[in-house]
């Protein structure tokens, strides 16, 4: 009878082993665990051997049926528990459909900017977004009067106004002037808040990327062609563009620069308000009292400066007449430049 229970112990874990279904194991207990079952039986004839093999075959035989009974009940708990998950599904709806995601369109015109300005000997700074009046207009030349330091135009967030949301990336210029002596060659890219009507060219909220060279020996020549690099770099070698005169409080002499409207070609549209240009970036020589506010000797070195919109650089060379597509996350339209 020992080898009997030995073998009856293989074939009943076997079993167990090949059980899938609910119903499956139904049929092995109606085999093997109920009273005229297999170990029914077996026990019965348990009680007709002799006195002295029962201690070591009950034994045994206990064991035996213990362990199929336990594993039987967490089979029947798991085969329970896989019928409520299945029942929770609507097992005829269709498939879900995985999407790949990707970067937008707004970082990968900021990565491409950075890894251009970065082949061009520069590095990434930043600054908080939250700045007094101090770096944001003082520092950088902007008399008491100026408009920009109207409610209209700028955010500020105490009743004194020495506390706003930048309204551009330029005071990080004073920042990095105070901390690092030159030569500096930095790029910062960043966002910015003015308090502007929204429309098809400008937003409330939107990026720049300001560019920062302090040395002793730079001219507006330097400065020129470092813009055209990028340019050239960002939209194709045959890309027409031209510097024109500006003011800025910060830079002295001042200027901007235009590329061909991408999408009329110059011949106007309502992106470049007709005229087939589209101002892409203002710039010029830092002027000599921005740098004594940086705490940089004017006599001593001399630097540029430049600034541009994000925003827009994207919505050129994505071919977007409409800022505001950017921001409305439309995945028709973002799914075109993952």
């Amino acid at each position: 009878m020992l080898e009997e229970l030995h073998e009856l112990q293989r074939q009943l874990h076997a079993e167990l082993d090949a059980i899938r279904t609910a119903e499956e194991l139904e049929q092995f207990r109606l085999r093997h665990l109920v009273r005229r079952g297999t170990l029914g039986r077996l026990r019965e004839r348990f009680r007709q051997l002799p006195p002295e093999q029962k201690p070591e075959l009950g034994r045994i035989l206990n064991a035996l049926e213990e362990t199929v009974r336990k594993r039987y009940a967490e089979l029947q708990q798991r085969l329970e528990e896989l019928a409520e998950e299945q029942l929770s599904y609507d097992l005829f709806l269709p498939g879900r459909q995985s999407f790949l995601g990707g970067r937008h369109p707004i970082q990968q015109v900021l990565d491409d900017i950075v890894a251009i300005f970065s082949r061009l000997g520069f590095v990434v700074a930043e600054g908080p977004d939250i700045e007094d009046d101090e770096h944001n207009f003082t520092a950088l030349n902007f008399p008491p009067e100026h408009p920009a330091r109207d409610m209209q135009d700028t955010f500020f967030l105490t009743a004194d106004r020495q506390i706003l949301l930048r309204t551009h990336t330029s005071p990080v210029q004073i920042r990095l002037m105070r901390a690092l002596p030159p030569p500096i060659r930095a790029i910062v890219p960043g966002r910015v808040y003015r308090n502007e009507e929204i429309n098809p060219r400008s937003l409330a909220e939107f990026h720049q990327v300001e560019g920062l060279v302090v040395d002793r020996s730079t001219s507006f020549a330097e400065l020129k062609a470092i813009l055209v690099a990028f340019a050239r770099q960002m939209y194709g070698a045959q890309t027409e563009y031209r510097f024109r005169p500006s003011f800025f409080p910060f830079t002295e002499p001042s200027a901007e620069m235009d590329i061909r409207c991408f999408l009329c070609r110059g011949a106007g549209c309502r992106v470049c308000k007709g005229g087939g240009w589209l101002e892409i970036c203002g710039c010029g020589m830092v002027h000599p009292a921005v740098l004594r506010n940086g705490g940089i000797d004017p006599e001593e070195y001399i630097g540029f400066a430049f600034g541009m919109g994000i925003e827009r650089i994207a919505m050129l060379r994505l071919g977007l007449d409409d800022i505001r597509l950017l921001y409305q996350n439309d995945l028709r339209l973002l799914r075109q430049f993952r």
